[in-house]
C-alpha cells in the first residue's frame, strides 16, 4: 500500500492528475476552504436555491441552527473540487456520490475536505473513494463515498485562471419599497396589457402593494393570457374595450375622472398611448411638455440619480429642454432630493458656438438664474466625466456646485440618452426605473427587456409621483 499523506495543499497552478494505475488503496487529497457570506450568496446565484435559510438572516435565527448556515451542496460541490484537480485530477469521470449531512456549516467556519482511496475495480477503472469535510474543531460535517472512473493518460496542464466575481448590493428595490408602502397603492390604469410581460408586470406590482390595477383592453385577450400564463384576475378590475386605440382613450378618461392615479403601458407602441394622452379632449395635457426619466442606481456612484430625456424627446429644442428640467426636478423633489444638482450635458465642458448642445446648455444655466427654472441648481455644459467624477471636474479646474455630484443628468438628445443609460445597464450593472412626467398623472413606459424589479420599481416612483401631485398638482 503506497501512502501520500494528505497536507493542506495551496492554491493550484499547475494541475497533475494520478492515472488509474498509479492509485493505490489509502491515498488522500485534501484542500482547505473557510465558508464566507459571499460564497453562500454566490452558490445561491449559481443554483437559484434561495431557500431563506441560507439568505435571511431574520428568519434563519428561528430556525433549528439559530442563524445562516451554507447550502449543504456547498460542501458537496468542495468535495467534487478535489476529484477534479487533486485525487484522480484532470480525466476523472464522476460516476456517483453518496452524502450525508451531520452539523451545519455557518460562516467563519473553515473546512478539510479530504477524500481517501477505499478500492478499485480494474475491470472497469472505477475507483471509490472515502469524503470528508471537517470543521476546524474537528467534527465532520459531511461524509459519504464518491465512485469514479480514473483517467488513463497523465494530464499536466496550467489551473485556468478565474474571472473575478463581484457581487453587487441588491438593496435598492427592497429600499424603495421601505419607503413606498407605508404610502398606500394607487388606483393605476394598465392600457392593453394583452401580453404576458405587461400583464405579469401589473399583478406583481399589485402583489408588492404598490397598486390596484385596472385593467383597460380587450376582456377576451387578457383572460386568454391570463389563463396560459396561469395568472389570476380574481378581485382586478377589467375595463373591456375592443382594441388598443380604444384602451389608450379609456385610459385617458379615467385619468382626467380622477378614477386612477397612475397610467401604465401595456402591449402598445409608446406613440399610440403618448397621441391619446395629448389629445385636448383627454384633458391630461399640462403647460409643460411630456418627457421621460430613468431613475437609475449603480454600483460606481454614491446616489441614485436621473437621466432625462431617453424615451420621449428624439431632438429637443431650448424650450423642450426647459421642461425636460423642470420635470426632472419635480421628480427628484418627489423622490426626496430637496435642491438636486442637475448637470447639462454636453461633449464638453466649454461653450462652443459649433456644438448646439453647449449653447443650449449655457442658456437653461442663465434660465435658472433669472428664475425661469426652480428648484435645483443647473450647471452646464459639462462633460459626463466631469458630472460624476469630482477627481475628473478638479483635473478640467472646474469649481462647481454641480460638477462630480449630479443628481440629474441632461442628456442632448433622445440617442445619446438612450445609449448612456443603457450602457450603464448592461455594463455598469445599474438598476433602473423608468416614469413619463409632464401630465396630470405619472405615466410607466415599460419596455420588453425590462425585468421585473425594474417594472416593479418603476410602479413605486409613480406612487411616490402621485402622492407627491396630490399636495403640488402639476
Amino acid at each position: 500500500m503506497t501512502d501520500h499523506p494528505a497536507t493542506p495543499a495551496p492554491p493550484l497552478t499547475l494541475l497533475r492528475n494520478r492515472t488509474y494505475d498509479e492509485l493505490a488503496v489509502g491515498d488522500s487529497a485534501q484542500l482547505e476552504r473557510q465558508l464566507t457570506t459571499e460564497d453562500i450568496q454566490l452558490f445561491a446565484v449559481m443554483s437559484g436555491d434561495v431557500n431563506p435559510a441560507h439568505l435571511d438572516p431574520e428568519f434563519a435565527a428561528s430556525t433549528q441552527f439559530h442563524g445562516v448556515i451554507a447550502h449543504g451542496m456547498w460542501g458537496g460541490a468542495l468535495i467534487s473540487a478535489v476529484l477534479g484537480t487533486r485525487l484522480p485530477g484532470p480525466g476523472t469521470v464522476y460516476l456517483g456520490q453518496t452524502l450525508q449531512f451531520h452539523a451545519p456549516v455557518r460562516v467563519g467556519d473553515r473546512l478539510t475536505v479530504s477524500v481517501t482511496v477505499t478500492d478499485k475495480e480494474p475491470v472497469h477503472r472505477r475507483v471509490r473513494l472515502a469524503c470528508r469535510c471537517v470543521n476546524q474543531r474537528g467534527s465532520t460535517v459531511i461524509d459519504g463515498e464518491a465512485t469514479v472512473l480514473a483517467p488513463q493518460q497523465r494530464i499536466e496542464r496550467p489551473a485556468a485562471t478565474l474571472p473575478e466575481v463581484r457581487l453587487l448590493a441588491a438593496d435598492g428595490l427592497p429600499r424603495l419599497l421601505q419607503q413606498v408602502l407605508p404610502l398606500g397603492p394607487i388606483r393605476m390604469a394598465v392600457v392593453h396589457p394583452c401580453d404576458v410581460l405587461s400583464l405579469g408586470g401589473a399583478l406583481d406590482a399589485r402583489a408588492a402593494g404598490l397598486i390596484e390595477p385596472v385593467l383597460v383592453g380587450p376582456r377576451a385577450r387578457i383572460e386568454a393570457v391570463a389563463a396560459e400564463a396561469g395568472l389570476s384576475l380574481d378581485g382586478v378590475a377589467l375595463e373591456d374595450v375592443p382594441h388598443s386605440h380604444a384602451a389608450a382613450a379609456r385610459a385617458a378618461e379615467l385619468g382626467a375622472a380622477g378614477q386612477v392615479q397612475a397610467l401604465m403601458k401595456g402591449s402598445l407602441h409608446t406613440d399610440e398611448l403618448v397621441a391619446a394622452l395629448l389629445q385636448p379632449e383627454a384633458g391630461l395635457r399640462t403647460k409643460r411638455r411630456l418627457s421621460h426619466c430613468f431613475v437609475m442606481q449603480t454600483p460606481a456612484y454614491p446616489r441614485p440619480f436621473i437621466i432625462t430625456d431617453a424615451a420621449i424627446n428624439i431632438a429637443p429644442t431650448l424650450e423642450h429642454k426647459a421642461d425636460i428640467v423642470r420635470n426632472a426636478i419635480t421628480l427628484a423633489h418627489a423622490i426626496g432630493v430637496a435642491e438636486p444638482r442637475v448637470a447639462i450635458l454636453a461633449a464638453v465642458e466649454t461653450v462652443n458656438p459649433a456644438m448646439p448642445a453647449t449653447l443650449d446648455a449655457a442658456a437653461l444655466c442663465k434660465m435658472a438664474e433669472r428664475g425661469q427654472i426652480t428648484g435645483g441648481v443647473l450647471d452646464g455644459p459639462l462633460a459626463f466625466d466631469n458630472a460624476v467624477s469630482v477627481a475628473a471636474a478638479r483635473t478640467k479646474g472646474i469649481v462647481s456646485p454641480v460638477a462630480g455630484q449630479a443628481d440629474v443628468l441632461v442628456v442632448p438628445d433622445l440617442e445619446s440618452g438612450n445609449m448612456l443609460a443603457k450602457q450603464l445597464e448592461y455594463l455598469g450593472d445599474a438598476a433602473s426605473a423608468g416614469i413619463v412626467l409632464g401630465a396630470r398623472l405619472p405615466i410607466v413606459l415599460t419596455s420588453r427587456a425590462d425585468s421585473r424589479e425594474t417594472r416593479i420599481a418603476s410602479c413605486a416612483i409613480a406612487v411616490l409621483l402621485a402622492h407627491h401631485f396630490r399636495s403640488n398638482p402639476p
